[in-house]
């Protein structure tokens, strides 16, 4: 992978981010479309050079990320016309890709048996989108929270529910591999039990708002909690004891 590719798409994405919010439209759009071709660039690169998907490390869910990341960003303020999304969305991405450059990760030229299999890809991709429209709510709620409106929920709702879905698939998905590769469905891993705090936090603010529960704050905070307990199911169990033993460790 070409080392200067991860710089060249920040400089887009931030690009496209300062024109959104001078109201250069057009601009904003043709830039965010150019970081995340570069971004998919990068991908496909590393996934040709290597032979293998490029799904296994930490840098590598980072990458995939990044570039769901902004095309969720694009999609938020295309849809709900935000000026400040795609500032935002930009930020998250160009931690994860700045991390993915500074910090590149080695992987064996083969896969291990467990992910030798066809839901591998999927699974890994699915969690990764769904990750990124789960991370503008999240940013939504930051934004409702210091605004204390209401007027931003309806838009996090639908991230909400689609990212939500996506999960919600991922975790299936996954059960679905793991019984074909340990003969269980769930073992109550340290991955897998965080995978089911954040779904069950999400599913949580789904019923709030159906049910018209809870003040505007609440459901604010329970967004950004939320996007917390998301990022230690995807990195921070990695500093816990108990998950240097887990099955999820490849």
């Amino acid at each position: 992978m070409n080392s200067i590719m991860p710089y060249i798409a920040v400089v887009m994405a931030v690009i496209g981010s300062v024109s959104a919010w001078a109201g250069w439209r057009r601009t904003a759009v043709s830039f965010s479309v150019l970081a995340s071709v570069t971004l998919a660039w990068m991908i496909c690169s590393k996934w040709i050079l290597s032979g293998i998907p490029p799904l296994r490390t930490m840098g590598d869910t980072r990458m995939w990320y990044s570039f769901f990341a902004g095309i969720a960003g694009l999609f938020t303020y295309l849809r709900w016309r935000y000026k400040w999304i795609l500032s935002f969305s930009t930020v998250l991405s160009t931690v994860f890709i700045l991390l993915v450059a500074l910090n590149p990760e080695k992987a064996g030229a083969t896969l291990v048996p467990a992910l030798q299999s066809p839901w591998f890809i999927p699974h890994v991709t699915v969690y990764m989108f769904s990750y990124s429209l789960l991370g503008c709510a999240f940013l939504i709620g930051l934004v409702g929270l210091f605004r204390k409106s209401s007027d931003l929920l309806p838009s996090a709702d639908t991230l909400i529910y689609i990212g939500t879905a996506f999960l919600t698939f991922g975790m299936l998905s996954g059960a679905i591999w793991a019984k074909a590769a340990w003969g269980h469905f769930w073992s109550w891993d340290p991955k897998e039990t965080w995978a089911l705090v954040t779904w069950l936090m999400y599913l949580l603010y789904i019923h709030l708002r159906l049910y018209r529960r809870g003040s505007d704050r609440l459901l604010y905070i329970l967004l950004i909690f939320a996007f917390a307990c998301l990022q230690m199911c995807w990195w921070g169990i990695n500093f816990l004891p108990s998950a240097q033993e887990s099955v999820h460790v490849y």
